[in-house]
């Protein structure tokens, strides 16, 4: 029953939550893009509206980027320049000192949309959601801090970085090897993949809104002054020779 219950969670919800990320998200962008908004609050509580959007934004995107790379950079890789007990600890400290920054930054959201009755007016049942699914899973990557020092030769770095790149490969591992884990890393592991199953019904899918195309845009736009029309005529195309 055990080997059932972690084969479901651990490589048929992983498939489950990616196709509803990657599906829901076409399909929102496609037919809601132009009807997205933001609900804003921020003209309520500017000060600590500041202060936590930009700790999180922060703490979040550096997590992002070391989760991905972390856990799908192939072991033969990056012990070219560094052993697997290294990464462990550069892994251990830069990602809570992240964590902290980040939970710090979500901790002033949360508290700004709940203990605020104007803000919480304007939140959805949702929004609150999302961000108390972030706090916790927040919280639960801080606690696998200690257990990860526990394993100081990496092992549990190394069992999850095979169970993430077997799933991108589409060639996914046992699932039993997880079950040596501590609860903290597979509950971390169950709630992250939840974030990807609930992220197109959420406002977190307005990050397909942000503007980077336009750094890889090429060209410019020509803007021309409006010339008033020749008295007694229309106005001749640029293509029209001159009479």
């Amino acid at each position: 029953m055990r080997d059932a219950i972690f084969h479901i969670l651990f490589v048929w919800y992983p498939y489950f939550c990616l196709t509803t990320f990657f599906i829901g998200s076409l399909i929102r962008f496609d037919r809601d893009q132009y009807t997205w908004k933001a609900s804003s609050s921020q003209m309520l509580r500017k000060r600590q509206l500041f202060w936590g959007s930009n700790l999180f934004h922060f703490g979040i995107l550096f997590l992002m980027l070391g989760h991905t790379v972390g856990l799908l950079t192939p072991t033969s890789v990056y012990t070219l320049v560094m052993t697997v007990p290294q990464k462990q600890i550069i892994a251990v400290v830069a990602g809570g000192i992240a964590g902290v920054i980040c939970f710090i930054g979500l901790t002033l959201l949360l508290h700004r949309r709940l203990f605020d009755a104007r803000i919480r007016q304007t939140s959805t049942v949702m929004d609150l959601a999302v961000l108390v699914i972030l706090w916790v899973q927040l919280s639960l990557g801080l606690i696998t801090l200690p257990f990860s020092l526990g394993h100081r030769d990496g092992s549990a770095m190394l069992t999850l970085s095979h169970w993430a790149q077997g799933i991108v490969t589409l060639h996914p591992v046992d699932a039993t090897t997880l079950q040596s884990l501590e609860w903290p890393f597979l509950t971390h592991l169950v709630l992250g993949m939840t974030i990807f199953l609930v992220f197109p019904f959420s406002r977190l899918v307005h990050i397909w809104s942000a503007p980077v195309w336009y750094l890889g845009r090429r060209g410019y736009q020509v803007v021309r002054t409006r010339r008033p029309l020749p008295s007694g005529g229309a106005r001749r195309s640029p293509s029209q020779p001159a009479e």
